[in-house]
């Protein structure tokens, strides 16, 4: 690990002015749980590491009266514990318990879970210059690919490892970002960058931006939500599918739903071919499958990845009938 200066701002506005003054390559820390292994195998090498747990004021919870706002800075397991989520959004709250061990969920943070690094172990190894990191190639392409990516993917076929963002993605949340110049919202489907629009970063955030909010709607009486994550482990794994789905129940129909997969592009990935068949019809199992395996034909799956299809299509049938059996 190379040597590196520590700030703690000690306010927001104190952190955006420092950011501001350009102070070469800076790495922000919420809880480390991505950025010190990224440190010790030196595929990030910032001169200057600004550690934002000093930032209460991004912390927590604010109900307002067609939002709830979640603070970039909240823990992942003060997410799930807070008793408006277990009531009104249980597909994140099985989102954030699904997220690594319980030690893992007490110092990692919302903002950070949305802004972790892929875990492509071509990316991970310090012995591999892939295109993501100024090579020439994706190696995953003529090389071990089981993980990689099915949708979305091509120049480089990384996934993107959240499982908080398909499930917030569902929930039509929104992100606020801070900088010099003001803060901006966006929507979080919109925060995610392809490889196609940003090969060297996953985010839109700029230099001197800071993600510090996220702004779920309050869900209507008849929203449902649920995710479901299959993984090799048991636990303390991340998702090899996922799938957060949320839709208004009318009796056995589904309206305005919305379906992301995880673990299947470099972005989460909205099925939004499969929503349109589903939508307002009789639910029924046959159905359901029939439509997800047929939605599912747009995926282009490498020489060791095709598997993710089959799973893909469980996942996204036992989540709709889930919906109609809350």
């Amino acid at each position: 690990m190379r040597s590196f200066s520590l700030v703690q701002p000690p306010s927001l506005k104190d952190l955006i002015s420092f950011l501001a003054r350009g102070n070469g390559q800076i790495a922000l820390l919420a809880g480390g749980t991505d950025l010190y292994s990224l440190l010790k195998d030196e595929i990030v090498k910032p001169e200057v590491i600004v550690d934002l747990s000093p930032l209460k004021e991004l912390a927590g919870l604010k109900q307002e009266k067609d939002f709830l706002r979640i603070g970039a800075l909240t823990t992942i397991s003060d997410l799930a514990s807070f008793p408006i989520i277990q009531k009104n959004f249980p597909g994140l709250k099985q989102a954030a318990q699904s997220i690594g061990s319980p030690q893992l969920r007490n110092v990692g943070t919302v903002g950070g879970n949305l802004c972790q690094r892929p875990r492509c172990w071509y990316f991970r190894d310090p012995l591999f210059l892939c295109r993501k990191k100024g090579g020439a190639r994706c190696f995953a392409v003529q090389g071990r690919n089981k993980y990689h990516a099915i949708f979305g993917g091509g120049i480089c076929n990384i996934v993107h490892p959240s499982d908080l963002a398909p499930a917030l993605i569902s929930l039509e949340a929104r992100v606020r970002i801070a900088s010099r110049e003001g803060e901006k919202e966006m929507p979080l489907s919109d925060f995610f960058s392809p490889p196609s629009i940003s090969l060297r970063q996953e985010n839109k955030l700029q230099p001197g931006e800071v993600l510090t909010e996220i702004i779920v709607p309050h869900p209507s009486p008849r929203l449902k939500s649920t995710y479901l994550k299959f993984t090799e482990r048991g636990s303390f794994d991340f998702a090899v599918v996922s799938v957060a789905a949320a839709a208004e129940v009318q009796g056995r129909s589904l309206l305005k739903p919305h379906f992301v997969l995880g673990g299947v592009a470099p972005v989460p990935w909205r099925l939004t071919s499969f929503e349109k068949m589903i939508e307002g019809q009789r639910i029924e199992e046959e159905k359901v499958a029939a439509a997800a395996l047929q939605a599912l034909k747009e995926s282009k799956p490498m020489s060791e990845n095709a598997y993710k299809i089959d799973l893909a299509a469980v996942l996204l049938t036992r989540a709709t009938m889930s919906l109609i059996s809350r």
